[in-house]
């Protein structure tokens, strides 16, 4: 089974193309997406998180399992769902405006070792920069990092970020406990301030993850690993909006990584350049069928398998 610990939340959307246009409901949060990207494509998958007892909460909860993921691991509270507000520009790409007082996500407890059958562990986004839940998911980070695949996808939301310098410190902290890494070129460059990916990478992969992916919107996904580095180019489509593609592409990485036994730092080190390949189209290919709809939609496992034998 693979675990994903973060928050779940609430994104409010925009229907239509007026400045005001009305806002609906989309089920979302980052690492609730991973856990329903990998729920889709039909591999073991549990979900950690405190959600609320609300009506968002209860429809959180509904879709987890529609999505075939394991919630033996949520914790609930009366506490409000996390609410994003969402503005989108003209190419799809969308904005954030968080309301995270007092919210469930925050009061996660740690549920101590993950049970036996966890082969690996997938973090992000908000849950790691928010107190009290932040420290906690820090917890479940370092110790099971010791033992398991860690994947991590930081997911930078600057506005929420007090103290820049501070957690990007943190960030590097975390580094000796990540197996694998993904990031967004722009999240790379938030993180190292300036200067140029690759490089920043490689220097990420000298304090500890066996590979960095990295996301280019348009430009295709890349893997820089100590020896190599792989390129793939985007798959065209028609973009609706992007939420939830970077999400996407660490649930069908993950996916991919557990459909070919390679859920271990000692065999990802192991990919060859022409797995990276594959790995990497198969996760271009499920973060486009996302694109292709309104909110965080990840494909289920035969609309990937026809997307990329067509």
């Amino acid at each position: 089974m693979i675990v994903v610990a973060g928050e779940a939340l609430v994104d409010m959307v925009p229907v239509g193309d007026d400045e005001l246009a009305p806002l609906a409901p989309k089920l979302g949060g980052g690492p609730y997406n991973v856990a329903v990207a990998l729920g889709r494509l039909d591999v073991p998958a549990g979900f950690l998180s405190r959600v609320s007892s609300d009506h968002f909460g209860e429809q959180l909860l509904k879709r987890l399992h529609e999505s075939n993921v394991d919630t033996s691991l949520v914790q609930r509270g009366q506490e409000n769902t996390t609410l994003a507000v969402v503005g989108l520009a003209g190419d799809g790409s969308a904005r954030y405006s968080f309301y995270v007082d007092g919210t469930a996500d925050r009061l996660v407890r740690d549920p101590g070792p993950l049970p036996a059958e966890v082969r690996a562990v997938s973090f992000g986004t908000l849950s790691l920069v928010l107190e009290p839940g932040a420290s906690v998911y820090e917890t479940v980070l370092r110790r099971e990092g010791k033992r398991l695949l860690t994947a991590l996808d930081p997911n930078i939301r600057a506005g929420l970020i007090d103290d820049p310098d501070a957690y990007r410190a943190r960030f590097r902290s975390w580094l000796p406990d990540v197996g694998l890494l993904k990031v967004s070129v722009e999240d790379a460059e938030w993180l190292a301030e300036g200067g140029d990916v690759i490089e920043i990478a490689r220097t990420w992969i000298s304090q500890g993850p066996a590979a960095v992916v990295l996301t280019k919107g348009g430009d295709g996904l890349s893997v820089i690993t100590a020896t190599e580095r792989v390129d793939v180019p985007p798959v065209k489509v028609e973009v609706v909006d992007t939420i939830g593609a970077g999400d996407t592409v660490q649930g069908a990485l993950l996916a991919w990584l557990h459909d070919h036994d390679a859920l271990s730092r000692e065999k990802v080190l192991a990919l060859t350049a022409g797995e990276w390949t594959d790995a990497l189209t198969y996760a271009g290919a499920a973060a486009a069928i996302t694109c292709s709809r309104a909110g965080a939609e990840p494909p289920c496992a035969s609309e990937l398998t026809a997307a990329l034998a067509g």
